[in-house]
């Protein structure tokens, strides 16, 4: 896998902050040391082995009796020489074929017996300046532990790379490459070397250049693996339900032995020229038919962020960043607004500097209108700071979010976990304690003046290090250099420039509001799901249960039947852009802009959702806060907020949409698909164009949204977290129980639309600039639904998954992947399906679907295999046993309880049928399904 972290961008929201006024003169440390270091995190053990081996290891039970292992290697492509271009990222996959103590595909297959999923449990990824490989939730018994020792053991150093494994990797690096190739990514080919001041950065994308991946001699790679590959460059982490000191032993024991290389090269870091003059670029493509712009200044990144200094420069920062993009976001909320959304951000750019950066969607043909709206709002920003009200209503957020933080420290996934470790191994950036640190950050704030903060933005907005890169479109009025320069220096010479004002404040959700309470009118405890079910006095029954496996964490759901299915067909265009218009709406008496004011401090959230059969209000929030969540719940019954403003903004989008999709190749096949399976004038599978927006309406969405969520009675609410009954109960009378609701119930209907056709086989010619064939396949059948058929229909699907990456990946070098997915429908018809899709070369295209085919009829045939069996139900029971450790499973079982009929938790409903699955179960499945079925294959096809 490649990731490209291109982190101009990117905001890296490191948050620290505290409650105590920003402009405070108390000081809870009266002399704050800056270049104190930062207190470290003491549950995170690091070491590093006289070879120069770096490990850290955290004990976490955040999923119980698992582990995760990582390999952290310094290496990325900016090492290449230039006829190595790509070797990096191959070497990544040749990790998963063959090494000293696991042949061929032994990690893989050691893995899978055990219940873990390539790309998802196992997988890597290689970027510019390093690589890392991932085994994550691997069971902890002594011999597992063990086994991923062994594989880090074999990655850091004994990888096999035989000539017939590199040979056999080519093809699939090349489809790999086929498939992320685009309109995007080749402007991004075209813009990089402005990005990074043509250093070596410009010509070092980590998938290299095909020409190479097709050609190298295995030397090649073999030298750029034990140049670059050694214990130095390395860095192992751990992270799990683990004994620290016994894994560390056994780290000792194992990795010591591996020899440090001698006289090894140096591990450079590329640096980037400075540059007094803007760089400019513009890119165009067929493809893209919209704009963007993406302006960045680069500063130098420093070696170590480790010091009392660092935290509260990176504190000064993100408070920046936050301040203009809510400013930013406000704008562009406006009909009148020149651009669709912008971003403000600063962060990550390459090894060696960080870039504030600017990245724009500009309104068509508004390139120079909306270059010049956001630069504005920055140079506003610049010449006179930021607001007190804004200020303080940063640090409220900040704060919020930082308390929570510490409140969920021990819930912190592995995920999140390696990537503080990986900041700490390869940029300096220590791993602190976060009470601790939080600590110094008040200390911090008592002092801030909002001149600092001032200081710190001129530091960010320079007149050095700029560059402009630009996605251009064919026959537009497109932002030139010159333009570009031209505005800028208007702009930051424009003396009509005003400070921002920010008087808002002092006002809640529901201030002004009269609600009167309704009541709880009985309790029954169900002791099988330990759960209650509230009946409220207007008849919401309300489903509970207390879950502290995710601290500090409560979630919401209410659901009612119908959803699209009792809409008229003439509704659905507006239907499809609701949920989108209600968040532009705001909610209550607030707009959209007004209402992350009115919430500072609060971490609550609701949405609105309607599918094809159901209608739903999700929410979650933190424990203290569920009682705003629920005040946003009974606004979304009680004051719903449509405004005009924004549904103008969203039909802006809306516009740009359809002239964005007009040359994607993806949105054509997407469209081309939808015409062939439905036909042209289907009325409820219907494409995107003129037509579809112009059977949009605001008063169709206001009404809708009416029809849909007027009943309140008509939802099943369900409530699972980290509070207690009795602080649940009053929150319930006052904001559940008194909506206003109706004795009307609904349910769905089947308004489901068949395909035209019982079998359709169709190619479709498409021009494209990088000729590719996308293959979709797919068969359906009438099929009676029940908890073991869906299992068995699911794991039909992920053997044909094994299968496929056997054979039309590894063997065929045919494709980088093909997606597998089977499984029964239980409403609005009981029907099986599978589905097939993948990209290819277009000269293999008969030769990987005859063997879609064939796998699927061996299936039928009975020709399967136990071991593929084996590794799947082993999988399914795995993430069973680890999804137990998790609040959202606790939603789950509440809901399919209430909804669906029956227990999750009772083994007769999973575990036991998982267990009892069998081949024949396979075949028969297989076999019926495939007998008379419905079925399309549809190829598409570069036009020549």
């Amino acid at each position: 896998m490649i990731k490209l972290q291109i982190r101009v961008i990117t905001l890296l929201f490191f948050i620290v902050s505290t409650a105590v006024h920003v402009f405070a003169q108390q000081s809870v440390t009266k002399n704050l040391e800056l270049n104190s270091l930062i207190p470290l995190d003491q549950s995170i053990k690091k070491g590093v082995l006289p070879n120069g081996l770096t490990y850290y290891l955290k004990s976490t039970d955040v999923t119980k009796n698992v582990a995760s292992y990582y390999i952290i290697q310094n290496v990325g492509s900016v090492l290449e020489n230039d006829d190595q271009q790509g070797l990096a990222h191959f070497l990544e996959h040749m990790a998963f074929n063959g090494t000293k103590n696991f042949e061929g595909k032994g990690i893989l297959n050691t893995m899978q017996k055990h219940g873990l999923v390539f790309g998802k449990d196992i997988n890597a990824y290689t970027s510019f300046d390093e690589t890392v490989y991932n085994i994550n939730n691997i069971p902890t018994t002594p011999e597992l532990i063990d086994t991923g020792l062994l594989v880090l053991h074999d990655w850091s150093n004994y990888l096999l790379l035989t000539d017939e494994e590199i040979d056999a990797e080519r093809g699939v690096i090349k489809e790999e490459w086929r498939t992320r190739q685009s309109g995007g990514m080749r402007i991004l080919q075209k813009n990089i070397g402005t990005m990074f001041n043509h250093s070596k950065y410009a010509k070092r994308l980590p998938i290299g250049l095909m020409d190479i991946v097709d050609n190298f001699e295995y030397k090649a790679l073999r030298d750029f693996y034990h140049d670059w590959y050694r214990t130095d460059l390395q860095a192992i982490a751990i992270i799990g339900d683990i004994d620290v000191n016994q894994v560390e032993e056994k780290i000792k024991a194992l990795f010591s032995k591996i020899p440090a290389v001698k006289e090894p090269k140096e591990r450079f870091v590329v640096t980037i020229p400075d540059n007094d003059e803007m760089l400019y670029s513009m890119a165009m493509d067929e493809e893209v038919t919209t704009s963007g712009i993406s302006f960045g200044i680069r500063h130098p990144k420093p070696l170590k962020e480790e010091t009392v200094a660092s935290l509260k420069a990176s504190l000064l920062n993100n408070m920046i960043t936050s301040m203009l993009s809510a400013r930013i976001t406000e704008l562009s909320r406006k009909p009148e607004a020149t651009f669709l959304s912008a971003r403000i951000g600063y962060g990550g750019h390459s090894r060696s500097t960080k870039a504030f950066n600017i990245t724009i969607n500009p309104k068509p043909n508004q390139q120079h209108a909306a270059f010049k709206s956001v630069l504005t709002e920055v140079n506003r920003a610049v010449k006179f700071g930021f607001a007190k009200a804004e200020i303080e209503r940063t640090i409220t957020d900040f704060t919020s979010y930082y308390e929570n933080q510490i409140s969920k420290k021990d819930d912190m996934s592995h995920k999140r976990i390696v990537k503080l470790i990986q900041n700490d191994y390869l940029d300096n950036v220590a791993i602190a304690d976060i009470e601790k640190e939080f600590e110094i950050v008040k200390s911090i704030f008592n002092t801030l003046k909002a001149d600092e903060i001032h200081s710190a933005l001129k530091k960010l907005y320079t007149d050095k290090n700029r560059f402009l890169t630009l996605t251009g479109v064919k026959d537009n009025n497109n932002l030139s250099k010159e333009d570009a320069l031209n505005i800028i220096s208007d702009v930051e010479n424009d003396a009509s420039i005003e400070a921002y004002t920010d008087e808002f404040g002092g006002k809640t959700l529901i201030s002004g509001m009269t609600i009167k309470n309704g009541a709880i009118t009985s309790e029954e405890t169900n002791k099988a799901l330990e759960s209650t079910t509230f009946t409220l006095s207007n008849g919401i029954k309300v489903h509970y249960k207390y879950a502290n496996k995710n601290a500090n964490d409560v979630k919401l759901k209410a659901l009612s039947k119908g959803g699209t299915s009792l809409l008229n067909d003439t509704d659905l265009p507006s239907t499809a852009i609701l949920p989108n218009v209600v968040q532009y709406s705001g909610l209550g008496d607030y707009s959209s802009t007004d209402l992350p004011k009115v919430l500072a401090g609060k971490t609550a959230n609701t949405s609105i959702g309607i599918s094809g059969l159901s209608e739903s209000i999700s929410g979650s929030s933190v424990t203290k806060d569920t009682e705003t969540m629920l005040q946003m719940v009974y606004l979304r019954f009680v004051k719903p907020r449509f405004d005009e403003n924004g549904y103008d903004v969203i039909m802006q989008n809306v516009e740009n949409y359809k002239i964005r999709r007009k040359e994607n190749i993806a949105e054509k096949m997407k469209d081309s698909m939808t015409v062939t399976l439905y036909g042209t004038n289907s009325p409820k599978k219907r494409i995107f164009n003129d037509a579809f927006i112009k059977d949009i309406s605001f008063d169709k969405i206001k009404a809708i949204y009416n029809d849909r969520f007027g009943n309140a009675a008509d939802f099943e609410f369900f409530i699972v977290g980290d509070i207690e009954k009795e602080a649940l109960k009053p929150l319930l009378e006052r904001y559940v129980a008194s909506i206003p609701t109706n004795d009307t119930k609904e349910t769905w209907k089947d308004n489901s639309t068949p395909w035209l056709s019982g079998k359709i086989d169709k190619d479709i010619y498409l021009k494209m600039e990088d000729p590719k064939s996308s293959v979709r396949i797919s068969y359906k059948n009438d099929y009676k639904y029940s908890l073991k058929n869906a299992l068995i229909a699911r794991a039909l699907g992920d053997m044909l998954d094994l299968r496929y990456t056997e054979t039309l990946r590894e063997e065929e070098g045919g494709t980088y992947g093909a997606s597998t997915n089977a499984g029964l429908s239980k409403r609005p018809l009981q029907k099986a399906s599978i589905s097939v899709n993948f990209d290819c070369n277009p000269d293999k295209v008969e030769t990987l679907i005859a063997i879609v085919h064939e796998e699927i009829n061996k299936m039928a045939e009975g020709h399967i295999l136990q071991l593929d069996l084996d590794k799947t139900l082993t999988n399914y029971l795995k993430e069973r046993k680890q999804q137990k450790d998790y609040n959202r499973y606790e939603m789950s079982l509440l809901t399919r309880y209430y909804r669906e009929g029956y227990n999750m938790n009772d083994s007769k409903n999973f575990e036991d049928i998982v267990n009892n699955i069998t081949i024949k179960d396979i075949q028969n499945f297989a076999k019926t399904l495939l007998k008379d079925a419905k079925s399309y294959e549809i190829v598409f096809k570069p036009k020549v």
